[in-house]
């Protein structure tokens, strides 16, 4: 004999209690909270593209553009962890003045030398450096870096980043172009340390003009950064052959004069959108668990700018 069927009747006190009990357990108020450090910040894109991403994978979470003086960066860093941010990045002029601040660098940030992306994990922030990584995802959409000659100008933390990882990948040279000697050759020290053999310094003086022989151009200083959108990296321009790649680490604008000029000579370019698309995949990655998508983020970045120009 089957057993018998057990009927229950909802009360409007009983389905009234569960709702209540339902929206306890989804509502949730509090939003991860991360951000970018720098001064002068304002025209940093950043928060474009990651609260795209965070939006597109359904998370709570937000991206806080922070402009902060440099002799407020410990106390910055001190109130980050007191409110409990998951990470942030740092970009100008922090990426090597945060490091004293942190717990403990990952080996690639220890490497270079710079931070430029900071997770917590734990109690515990650890200084990471995704720039490099991020420039060389774009620059091998369009050529191996390995064996090739590399003209790279600037020698900060973009320029130690890039190198870096160029030097890891088999670059078969880099020639660094910087205005300031000594740091040009602190920076030859370190790739030199990352295990490239053939790296030059070359102290920057009037017009530099590019070697027949350089296969890669790269501008990794702040020139033609908005809102100084009309400077001109200093260079030869006819010294830009057909069949270079020319890549700029400027984000804003994206096309940089430096990107527009060579285009005009036939060289092959890459813009400073693709740096700052393929760091902060990995530094979201990082952050939340989660591989966002970059077309989704350089999408929303394209339109920001495309919106600028109407």
């Amino acid at each position: 004999m089957p057993a018998p069927v057990e009927f229950r009747v909802e009360t409007r006190h009983d389905l009234s209690q569960r709702g209540a009990a339902a929206m306890t357990r989804t509502l949730n108020f509090k939003q991860e909270l991360t951000a970018v450090l720098g001064k002068p910040v304002a025209e940093n894109p950043t928060q474009v593209m990651v609260e795209a991403a965070y939006r597109h994978h359904g998370l709570q979470w937000r991206y806080l553009t922070i402009e902060v003086d440099p002799l407020q960066l410990e106390d910055a860093v001190r109130g980050a962890r007191a409110m409990g941010f998951a990470g942030f990045n740092c970009t100008i002029p922090h990426k090597v003045a945060v490091v004293p601040y942190l717990d403990d660098l990952a080996e690639s940030a220890r490497l270079i030398g710079a931070v430029n992306c900071v997770v917590r994990r734990g109690g515990r922030l650890i200084g990471e450096n995704t720039d490099g990584r991020g420039f060389l995802t774009s620059l091998r959409s369009l050529v191996d870096p390995r064996g090739r000659h590399v003209v790279m100008f600037g020698a900060g933390g973009a320029a130690r980043a890039i190198g870096v990882e160029l030097a890891l990948a088999g670059a078969a040279r880099i020639v660094v172009v910087n205005r300031g000697e000594e740091r040009g050759r602190e920076l030859a020290a370190v790739l030199g340390r990352a295990g490239l053999k053939d790296v030059q310094c070359i102290a920057w003086q009037g017009r530099y003009s590019i070697p027949r022989t350089a296969e890669v151009v790269i501008n990794a200083t702040s020139i033609g950064l908005f809102p100084d959108v009309d400077a001109e990296l200093p260079i030869e321009l006819d010294s830009l052959l057909p069949g270079m790649v020319v890549a700029d680490v400027i984000p804003n604008p994206p096309r940089t004069r430096l990107i527009r000029s060579a285009e005009q000579r036939g060289c092959r370019v890459i813009d400073g959108l693709g740096m700052l698309v393929n760091q902060g995949v990995i530094g979201i990655k990082l952050w939340t668990g989660t591989d966002p998508d970059p077309a989704v983020m350089r999408a929303a970045l394209e339109e920001v700018f495309r919106s600028q120009e109407r």
